[in-house]
Protein backbone atom coordinates (compact mmCIF):
# COMPACT_ATOMS: atom_id res chain seq x y z
CA UNK A 1 0.00 0.00 0.00
CA UNK A 2 1.01 3.77 -0.59
CA UNK A 3 1.84 5.84 1.80
CA UNK A 4 -0.83 8.49 0.87
CA UNK A 5 2.21 11.28 1.96
CA UNK A 6 3.75 9.79 -0.75
CA UNK A 7 1.26 9.22 -3.23
CA UNK A 8 0.19 13.08 -2.58
CA UNK A 9 3.48 14.40 -2.81
CA UNK A 10 3.86 12.60 -6.29
CA UNK A 11 0.54 14.39 -8.06
CA UNK A 12 1.94 17.62 -6.33
CA UNK A 13 4.89 17.11 -7.90
CA UNK A 14 3.58 16.24 -11.41
CA UNK A 15 0.54 19.28 -11.37
CA UNK A 16 3.82 21.47 -10.33
CA UNK A 17 5.55 19.87 -13.91
CA UNK A 18 2.79 20.01 -15.72
CA UNK A 19 0.46 22.99 -14.70
CA UNK A 20 -2.65 22.11 -16.14
CA UNK A 21 -5.22 24.19 -16.29
CA UNK A 22 -8.13 24.04 -12.95
CA UNK A 23 -5.66 22.34 -10.78
CA UNK A 24 -5.67 23.98 -7.50
CA UNK A 25 -2.00 23.14 -7.06
CA UNK A 26 -0.94 24.75 -10.10
CA UNK A 27 -2.92 27.89 -9.33
CA UNK A 28 -1.11 28.11 -6.09
CA UNK A 29 2.31 27.92 -8.03
CA UNK A 30 1.36 30.43 -10.72
CA UNK A 31 0.68 32.77 -7.11
CA UNK A 32 4.33 32.34 -5.99
CA UNK A 33 6.20 30.56 -3.36
CA UNK A 34 5.37 34.17 -1.14
CA UNK A 35 1.92 33.16 -1.01
CA UNK A 36 2.07 29.51 -0.49
CA UNK A 37 4.46 30.80 2.06
CA UNK A 38 1.35 32.39 3.48
CA UNK A 39 -1.27 29.98 2.88
CA UNK A 40 0.89 27.45 4.83
CA UNK A 41 0.78 30.20 8.13
CA UNK A 42 -2.86 30.62 7.38
CA UNK A 43 -3.66 26.98 7.53
CA UNK A 44 -1.54 26.43 10.78
CA UNK A 45 -4.10 29.18 12.41
CA UNK A 46 -6.26 27.17 11.40
CA UNK A 47 -5.21 23.84 13.07
CA UNK A 48 -5.08 26.46 16.47
CA UNK A 49 -8.02 27.58 16.16
CA UNK A 50 -10.02 24.43 15.64
CA UNK A 51 -8.21 22.42 18.24
CA UNK A 52 -9.12 25.25 20.67
CA UNK A 53 -12.92 25.62 19.48
CA UNK A 54 -14.13 23.58 17.12
CA UNK A 55 -13.56 19.69 17.34
CA UNK A 56 -11.79 16.83 16.58
CA UNK A 57 -13.99 16.68 13.12
CA UNK A 58 -12.30 20.58 12.22
CA UNK A 59 -9.10 19.91 13.46
CA UNK A 60 -8.60 16.54 11.55
CA UNK A 61 -10.23 18.54 8.36
CA UNK A 62 -8.08 21.73 8.74
CA UNK A 63 -4.81 19.56 9.85
CA UNK A 64 -5.09 18.11 6.38
CA UNK A 65 -5.03 21.40 4.41
CA UNK A 66 -2.26 22.44 6.28
CA UNK A 67 -0.60 19.73 5.15
CA UNK A 68 -1.27 19.79 1.82
CA UNK A 69 -0.54 23.09 1.50
CA UNK A 70 3.32 22.35 3.37
CA UNK A 71 3.71 19.25 1.13
CA UNK A 72 3.33 22.16 -2.34
CA UNK A 73 5.18 24.43 -0.53
CA UNK A 74 8.10 21.52 0.26
CA UNK A 75 7.80 20.48 -3.45
CA UNK A 76 8.30 24.02 -4.52
CA UNK A 77 11.26 24.40 -2.34
CA UNK A 78 12.85 20.96 -4.20
CA UNK A 79 12.17 19.35 -0.52
CA UNK A 80 11.44 15.98 -0.44
CA UNK A 81 9.63 14.03 2.39
CA UNK A 82 12.68 11.85 2.74
CA UNK A 83 14.62 14.80 3.41
CA UNK A 84 12.39 15.86 6.28
CA UNK A 85 11.67 12.15 7.22
CA UNK A 86 15.82 12.03 7.92
CA UNK A 87 15.63 15.55 10.16
CA UNK A 88 12.73 13.91 12.22
CA UNK A 89 14.83 10.92 12.94
CA UNK A 90 17.81 12.82 13.71
CA UNK A 91 16.26 14.52 16.20
CA UNK A 92 14.98 11.32 17.65
CA UNK A 93 18.45 10.30 18.74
Amino acid sequence: MTDVLEELSGIIAQRLREMPEGSYTASLAKKGKGYVARKVGEEAVEVVVASLSEGRERVVSETADLIYHLLVLLAMEGISLDEVRDELRRRMK
